[in-house]
């Protein structure tokens, strides 16, 4: 499977998750928090303009250093993968979170501790989910491209 991805790409793949994690975030972080749905939506969607811009930073970086050290994409790597992405989004997300909600840095924290627990399994299955079907879509390609040249 090729890892050389366009920016086009890399912009799809960062807004699919980020749709999605919207549709799920807002409406449930309404309801646990108590805080209007337009509120947390419009918190979400800063979340997501930041979180959009480090995947695209990230999984550059990622694929840098697939390509650097030879490792393959196991379940492994993808956890790895998927830890050290939230933790440079805690590091953007917290004061931001804290400013918006009107609440102090720590609670901020234990919030977005809350979020995490979440999104580690959300960005796990979403790249594992990603990266099978972007092979399949690949090989479908190969495959035309193969027959189309005979």
């Amino acid at each position: 499977m090729s890892l050389q991805k366009s920016v086009k790409e890399r912009f799809f793949h960062a807004l699919g998750f980020e749709v999605l994690a919207i549709a799920i975030c807002a409406p449930l972080g309404a309801w646990l928090l108590g805080y209007p749905l337009a509120h947390m939506g419009l918190l979400t969607l800063m979340i997501s303009l930041i979180a959009m811009l480090w995947n695209m930073v990230f999984n550059a970086v990622f694929d840098g250093a697939q390509r650097r050290l030879g490792f393959r994409r196991t379940l492994g790597a993808r956890a790895v993968h998927s830890v050290l992405f939230e933790v440079g989004l805690v590091i953007a997300v917290v004061p931001l979170a804290a400013w918006w909600l009107g609440i102090g840095l720590w609670e901020a924290f234990v919030l977005d501790i809350g979020i995490v627990l979440f999104f580690l399994p959300y960005t796990f299955a979403f790249n594992w989910s990603y990266d099978h079907l972007r092979a399949r879509v690949v090989a479908r390609q190969v495959r035309k491209k193969g027959l189309s040249a005979v």
